[in-house]
């Protein structure tokens, strides 16, 4: 994208956003970690990235999903892409996520920072 990259974010049926800012990719990327309560950081056509939103959905979670241009900065604390944040926290990729569903803590924690009701 022109403009010194971009972010496309996608969330529950919402067509993709670019957000294109005054900030650096690094804040952008803190900000939005820190605005939404479960974030998946991807790259296009990431099927790993399908894989995460589909167990997510399927508990009742719908995360933003924030693409990133390949000139973007590294993701704070992640190993890699596809990266999940929740609460601000970094849970790693699909393996991180199926960890803690695997535990029993995925519900728990969802509900704790406000992306589950109930």
């Amino acid at each position: 994208m022109e403009g010194g990259g971009g972010v496309r974010c996608l969330s529950r049926g919402a067509p993709v956003l670019t957000i294109d800012g005054g900030e650096a990719p690094e804040e952008r990327i803190g900000r939005l970690i820190r605005e939404n309560p479960v974030v998946i950081f991807s790259r296009k056509g990431c099927c790993m990235c399908h894989v995460m939103r589909r167990l997510l959905a399927a508990v009742g979670a719908h995360p933003t999903v924030i693409e990133l241009e390949e000139e973007e900065a590294e993701l704070p604390e992640a190993a890699g892409i596809p990266a999940l944040f929740v609460g601000g926290a970094p849970v790693g990729g699909i393996e991180g996520l199926m960890g803690l569903h695997l535990r029993g803590d995925l519900v728990p924690r969802l509900r704790e920072v406000g992306a589950l009701c109930g």
